[in-house]
């Protein structure tokens, strides 16, 4: 769907990279603007042979171009890649940019109408725009690690990482959401032509998220607490052990799904019953309710507790692990999961495309670029520059 849109990334580790991605999935032509030492995101995850599993999926579809920007021609090399591109993401610092000459005024003075996606921790401006920060610091400020623990009194141990880097993937999202918004003001039938600058921040991004923090502290004073496993508005909905020791989520917490419920694990007597009768007293009795419900998750293996709540058609399923989502029919029968030629590792397993457009799918072109992979394509193709240049560039350390 984005055939025909240019994109230079200028970023490194997850949120910038992660946004472009997206783009590149859907079409995109993603130029990846890396140092001669390359992403420090190539060296994460699992390795084989010395390469990252990880980064065959992360750096997807993307063309992989190294460039010194702390030489005069390597930042002149970015400035023509500029003019060829629709839009720019970055994640540096705010202000390296224009410390380096390429802050978006220079940048526009190649090409007018250039989107610019900064991805920073705090946002271009405001008291703390300066401050480090990473996706883990931008889920404490948004209020999310707080969140990602037991009730206050059960453990004595840290609030919980969420497992994945999810401050900055969701930073990312909301960078190619903006871009491609950016995009259609632009370029729409009536579209004014104008550039757009577009401001993300890691703790905005998560803050967003937080449901109705924000309007129950400021009404009422209430600081929303960790729940663990549990829903704080609604009960029934929590994870349950199973007779063989994995978790069962189950999520009956509508009138009907909960009568259906309390009629298969053997408790009719406590739909319509007190402190059983709606949502808001199942709440506040949701401890003694769980209990009742591990009585009976206990005596099914897991297996056979998804059986009987898809035979009652209750909202249930398995706590996945990476092996049940890698062989779900489901995921793969849409193509979420899907074997992708590496020419490095043979085949790699890889999450497939977000959204999913049944009339213009996007497709994995190609896997994690080795780096600088495209030097000569990309230097070629669009800035016209003869191989006995790039050459030269190579022998000085530019590229």
């Amino acid at each position: 769907m984005l055939a025909g849109l240019r994109v230079l990334e200028i970023g490194h580790f997850v949120a910038a990279p992660f946004c472009a991605r997206l783009l590149a999935d859907l079409g995109a032509d993603v130029i990846k603007i890396e140092p001669r030492t390359g992403d420090p995101a190539r060296q994460w995850g699992a390795m084989v042979d010395g390469r990252s599993l990880w980064w065959s999926m992360h750096g997807r579809n993307k063309r992989s171009v190294t460039i010194d920007l702390k030489s005069e021609k390597g930042r002149d090399l970015v400035l023509q890649l500029v003019a060829q591109c629709d839009a720019i993401v970055e994640n540096f610092r705010p202000g390296q940019l224009q410390r380096m000459g390429l802050g978006p005024d220079r940048l526009r003075e190649i090409r007018p109408d250039l989107i610019v996606a900064h991805v920073s921790g705090y946002g271009q401006d405001g008291p703390g725009a300066g401050r480090a920060a990473f996706g883990v610091i931008g889920e404490a400020i948004g209020g999310l690690r707080y969140l990602t623990n037991h009730a206050p009194g059960v453990v004595d141990l840290p609030p919980v990482r969420v497992g994945v880097s999810i401050g900055d993937s969701i930073a990312g999202l909301y960078a190619a959401f903006g871009v491609v918004a950016a995009l259609w003001q632009r370029d729409r039938a009536h579209g004014d032509g104008k550039a757009r600058t577009i401001d993300v921040a890691l703790t905005e991004s998560i803050l967003s998220m937080m449901e109705g923090m924000l309007p129950e502290y400021g009404a009422l004073g209430k600081i929303k607490q960790p729940t663990g496993g549990a829903i704080s508005t609604a009960a029934p909905s929590n994870a349950y052990p199973s007779a063989d020791g994995e978790w069962v989520l189950i999520a009956a917490n509508s009138e009907p799904l909960f009568a259906s419920l309390m009629r298969l694990i053997g408790r009719p007597e406590l739909i319509g019953a007190p402190g059983y009768a709606s949502n808001p007293e199942r709440v506040a009795n949701a401890a003694q309710l769980d209990h009742v419900i591990t009585q009976w998750s206990r005596t099914h293996d897991a297996d056979r507790l998804v059986a009987l709540l898809d035979a009652a058609d209750i909202p249930n399923s398995k706590a996945f692990t990476a092996a049940d989502c890698a062989t779900d029919p489901q995921y793969r029968a849409r193509g979420m999961v899907r074997e992708v030629p590496d020419r490095h590792f043979g085949t790699v397993l890889q999450a497939g495309m977000v959204p999913h457009v049944p009339e213009s799918p996007g497709t994995i072109r190609w896997t994690g670029p080795d780096l600088g992979e495209h030097n000569h394509a990309v230097l070629g193709e669009l800035l016209g520059l003869p191989s006995s240049a790039i050459h030269a560039l190579e022998l000085e350390g530019i590229i």
